[in-house]
């Protein structure tokens, strides 16, 4: 089995919920420090304090930010020197989604999509990689989406977003491997968290997903961390997921592209 890879100090996007909170929680016992990133600042201190009584001594700094806004994302990047704070984990977490036809969508809600999907991700990881490279040695773990693997219609853009952090990760792989620092892009399934009611856009939308190809956010965790120990490139989490994601890879494009019209409607 490979070694559990221990780190002094993990960022994490999007912590106060979901799948980044299930990364603090599993990456408690091998982190020293975290800083925890989230728009609610109520639910990160209650991340904190969980955390305090489950780990005495553990630091943690909670820095509430809304990504889709460039001047939050450049005062992390500031705040963390004047904390002495030198992440060598990040973790890419936070992500915006929206269902529906893009020619109906609501250009500030794309536009925030964008900005936390891929612009702030980006910033982030730029921002953090001189660091880990100075000291020889960190790590990038970057939440990608089984979608990125397939132009989906009525998430068009959200699945496009998603293959910018699938490929965006596969090409800094090849470029840190002399530095030893791997990058992981973690592509899932759906999974039960609140992602989905925030990606609709009114209660009576019910997003198409097939029961079978749900996996928890703690097996999703779990299987991100055991990959990055083994310095895997990608992961699709659960068994089902990754058939799938290996039949749609093996696909012709007219094959996807017949699959695809005939895509539930709204």
């Amino acid at each position: 089995m490979p070694q559990s890879r221990r780190f002094s100090c993990a960022l994490v996007t999007g912590a106060s919920a979901g799948l980044g909170e299930e990364f603090v929680l599993q990456l408690a016992p091998r982190v020293d420090s975290f800083v925890l990133v989230a728009r609610r600042e109520d639910r990160l201190n209650d991340l904190s304090a969980t955390l305090r009584a489950r780990h005495p001594g553990k630091l943690m700094e909670v820095i509430a930010a809304d990504l889709s806004r460039p001047e939050d994302v450049a005062r992390i990047l500031e705040h963390l020197p004047e904390r002495g704070l030198v992440p060598d984990l990040l973790v890419n977490n936070a992500g915006l989604g929206d269902y529906g036809e893009f020619a109906d969508s609501d250009w500030a809600r794309v536009e925030a999509m964008l900005r936390v999907n891929i612009e702030a991700l980006t910033r982030l990881t730029h921002g953090l990689l001189p660091g880990m490279i100075r000291r020889g040695g960190g790590a990038v773990v970057n939440i990608s989406s089984l979608a990125s693997t397939l132009p989906i219609p009525d998430i068009a853009v959200y699945s496009a977003t998603k293959a910018y952090v699938t490929s965006f990760s596969e090409a800094l792989r090849v470029e840190l491997r002399d530095y030893n620092i791997p990058v992981l892009a973690v592509c899932p399934g759906p999974v039960k968290t609140e992602f989905g009611e925030v990606a609709r856009r009114s209660e009576e939308d019910s997003i198409p997903m097939n029961a079978a190809f749900y996996v928890s956010k703690e097996q999703v965790v779990a299987e991100s961390l055991a990959a990055l120990d083994a310095d895997r490139p990608r992961l699709y989490p659960g068994l089902k997921v990754a058939i799938a994601a290996a039949v749609i890879t093996a696909l012709p494009m007219f094959a996807i592209r017949l699959i695809i019209s005939r895509r539930p409607r709204r």
